[in-house]
């Protein structure tokens, strides 16, 4: 599937991009317990999309990775679409240093 291709409330999304940027790694307390989370923005030859990770996932990749997200979500937050690997899904990264032509 393709970046562009993606809608808010899809669900058991599988998309392939590359990291663009990373923003900074922050904690929040949500539950009753601190998580890490970081905004992030991936991107392949149709598009880029806000990604939100998510704890270990917010150590596992840094910009210019080429990542897999499978099972993925896609929401709407403040009118922008975010992708994130969410509970059920996983990232993986596919290629430490890849380059998406733009």
């Amino acid at each position: 599937m393709k970046i562009k291709e993606l809608k808010a409330g899809q669900g058991k999304v599988d998309v392939e991009g590359v990291i663009k940027s990373m923003g900074e790694v922050r904690i929040i307390n949500k539950y009753g317990k601190d998580l890490k989370l970081c905004n992030a923005v991936v991107g392949d030859d149709s598009g880029e999309i806000s990604l939100t990770l998510w704890n270990d996932d917010t150590d596992k990749v840094k910009q210019g990775n080429k990542v897999k997200i499978t099972n993925g979500y896609v929401s709407e937050f403040n009118g922008k679409l975010q992708l994130t690997s969410g509970k059920f899904g996983k990232l993986e990264v596919v290629d430490a240093e890849a380059e998406v032509a733009m």
